[in-house]
């Protein structure tokens, strides 16, 4: 008798039909979407900066008040499979915008790989560069924009 493979979740159901842990599980936890962004008003461009929500622990890039974040935070953003076609945003290493957009996660990615080992080798969390958005005043937040290469950070150089 020949074995049924089965397919993982991610390949056989499109994002916007995923249960909430399902949903969960996509994110790749590398805080990306906790850094704060800057807009610029004519452009609407979105500009990431190395600073990270105060609530993000930067170590291990994980909220430390997820269950309650929109009540603590009220600029935090909970991204929901109804605001998909809005990913854009999102830097490019995002599961969620790369699922969305290729329909295959990452090869690094914790579900794929069994653990976040590969993630980390090749620098897709904010852990290595990212300070607290406490520690820096909002006036100077434009001189930490950064600009992402494969996951990490490089200055931006406004002009």
């Amino acid at each position: 008798m020949i074995a049924k493979r089965y397919e993982p979740f991610w390949k056989t159901t499109p994002l916007e039909q995923m249960s909430q842990t399902e949903w969960e599980s996509i994110c790749d936890g590398c805080g990306k979407c906790c850094l704060q962004k800057l807009q610029d008003d004519e452009t609407e461009e979105v500009f990431y900066t190395n600073l990270s929500c105060h609530q993000l622990n930067v170590t291990s890039c994980q909220c430390k008040v997820y269950d309650t974040r929109q009540d603590k935070v009220s600029t935090c953003i909970t991204l929901t499979p109804d605001q998909i076609d809005e990913f854009h945003w999102l830097p490019d290493t995002c599961s969620y915008r790369v699922l969305h957009e290729t329909k295959i996660l990452p090869d690094w990615h914790p579900l794929v790989v069994g653990s976040d080992k590969e993630m980390l080798r090749q620098g897709l969390t904010v852990r290595h560069y990212a300070v607290s958005e406490n520690s820096v005043d909002e006036e100077d937040w434009e001189t930490h924009i950064i600009k992402w290469v494969h996951g990490m950070p490089e200055p931006y150089e406004i002009t």
